[in-house]
């Protein structure tokens, strides 16, 4: 970069505007107002824009979204042709970034406090962090949701994983993704596309190695619903190892204790074909089915937990999807890296 991009980008930080909200979403018309509404006082009071960033919606979101911005000069949609967040967030920091020194990124289908953003730059202008990162409070309604909150607030369904259980403010290498300094997103080419999940992990890693910090907040948190349905949770932690997966093998990065633990759930199941050869094959997919059920019959009886048993069987089916997606997608580049031979 010449001394004059140089100059010119640090006139266009000092000029640009505190932050903007991106927003990527799909088929959320059942929440994206009233999520739009939540956070406009926070946009009028620190002069933010709300970027939505629509994947091809069939709901009416766009409808609901376009009605909004004609009446609110904050509100914007961008139409994102790629369809998955880390391309709806590029997409968004590529068309505004300019304007903004950083942006926040907001789930749709999540909750926020009433001054989520005001705390996130205030903790940024405090630390000079490059990233803000936040915890999640995991809620839900119908009985297998509330299971499935509990078990992913807990260390049987999150391995003891920061940004779930919450702690005091400290540095970090990963966290729920909230506050980005521009200027450090676009230095290390923003989010990899090719990732459907596990992207945020995947640029925090980047963010790391080129020297970047990221702070974990304990002045605020964001909520989170889980999948409310067997299927869906499967799919989505299906995702997540496959993510795991492919983070692991661009980066040369060994897993950590806490998801490498996970990783012996689909070998030994997969392993219980066997038992027509000897029932032993039976005895290590059963000890950690008793572990997990036994964990949410405890918190029945201990915290007095009318969800516990289901607790147990939530966690087995985060474990069993996240441990099946990791090996799954090793098996397909193992077999891709066979077929390029």
């Amino acid at each position: 970069m010449s001394m004059s991009e140089m100059g010119t980008e640090t006139t266009n930080a000092l000029t640009a505007l505190p932050c903007m909200v991106v927003i990527p979403c799909l088929n959320e018309a059942a929440h994206i107002a009233a999520l739009i509404e939540r956070l406009s006082p926070s946009a009028d009071r620190l002069d933010m824009k709300i970027v939505v960033v629509d994947g091809g919606s069939t709901d009416g979101t766009q409808a609901i979204v376009e009605t909004i911005a004609a009446a609110n000069p904050r509100v914007s949609l961008l139409h994102n042709a790629k369809k998955i967040q880390s391309a709806a967030v590029n997409l968004a920091v590529e068309a505004f970034g300019d304007q903004f020194r950083s942006f926040i990124r907001i789930d749709a289908h999540g909750d926020y406090p009433g001054d989520y953003c005001d705390q996130l730059i205030e903790d940024a202008e405090a630390t000079g962090a490059e990233s803000v990162v936040v915890s999640m409070a995991t809620k839900g309604f119908g009985a297998f949701q509330k299971a499935t909150a509990m078990a992913q607030n807990s260390r049987l369904g999150n391995g003891g994983s920061p940004h779930r259980h919450g702690a005091k403010g400290h540095w970090t290498d990963h966290g729920h993704h909230a506050l980005m300094r521009v200027s450090a997103f676009r230095s290390v080419g923003g989010y990899d596309e090719s990732f459907s999940h596990n992207e945020d992990a995947e640029l925090d890693y980047r963010l790391r190695v080129a020297g970047h910090r990221i702070w974990m907040t304990d002045k605020t948190f964001m909520v989170y619903y889980p999948r409310a349905s067997v299927p869906a949770l499967f799919r989505q932690y299906l995702g997540y190892g496959r993510g795991r997966a492919r983070n692991i093998l661009k980066h040369r990065a060994m897993p950590k204790i806490r998801q490498m633990i996970p990783l012996m759930v689909f070998p030994v199941v997969a392993g219980m074909s066997l038992a027509f050869l000897n029932l032993a094959a039976l005895i290590p997919a059963g000890l950690w089915a008793t572990a997990c059920l036994g964990y949410g019959v405890w918190m029945a009886v201990s915290q007095r937990n009318p969800y516990g048993p289901l607790v147990g069987f939530s966690a087995m089916v985060m474990h069993l999807a996240w441990s099946a997606g990791f090996w799954l997608h090793i098996l397909d580049f193992r077999k891709s890296e066979a077929r390029a031979a």
